[in-house]
Formats: C-alpha cells, sequence, structure tokens
C-alpha cells in the first residue's frame, strides 16, 4: 500500500494539487477562497487551508460546484497548514490581546 492510499483511507477525502511548470495551478477539492491579492491566495481545502505564494498570480477559474480552482502567476510556494492549529492560534493569540 503507498502512502497516498493510506492518507486517501484515513481521511476519506481526494484532493488532487497540479502545479505545471510553475505558471498554472489546479487543485481540486476546494471549499473557499478565504483570501488573495497578485501575491498570495489562501483557499480552505478539505484537508486544511491552502497558501499560495508568487508574483502576478490571479484566480483564473472558481468553480464552487466542482471544487475546483485553477490560480496562474508566477507560483514560487505552496504549503499546507491544518485547519485546526490555525484557529488554535488564532484564539490563542486573541486571548493574549484581551487579558
Amino acid at each position: 500500500m503507498m502512502i497516498d492510499e493510506r492518507k486517501t483511507i484515513a481521511t476519506g477525502v481526494i484532493q488532487n494539487v497540479i502545479l505545471e511548470n510553475r505558471g498554472k495551478l489546479s487543485i481540486s477539492g476546494v471549499l473557499d477562497v478565504l483570501s488573495f491579492d497578485d501575491q498570495v491566495v489562501i483557499l480552505e481545502t478539505e484537508l486544511g487551508l491552502l497558501t499560495v505564494k508568487g508574483e502576478n498570480i490571479r484566480i483564473n477559474k472558481l468553480s464552487i460546484d466542482t471544487s475546483e480552482v485553477i490560480v496562474e502567476g508566477s507560483i514560487s510556494s505552496l504549503a499546507y497548514s491544518d485547519k485546526e492549529s490555525e484557529k488554535q492560534k488564532g484564539s490563542s493569540l486573541l486571548g493574549k490581546i484581551f487579558k
């Protein structure tokens, strides 16, 4: 059994991230676009938050029906973070501010 198969069995979610020549990124399993500008796109996916960084980035296709997003531009970085860890960081930061 491959690592990909084990992850799919454990989570029950299949997500594809296809990067073509660092210029076109196709992502399936997208729930929401949380933030975007010409340097950073933050997507909420079924497997966590995905941050895409680069230059001259634009969202070329956004389909909520098929949960698919296509991002184009000069892509330099992709990074996943867990939804739960982001929520905990935010709440602890707010907790510190309001103490």
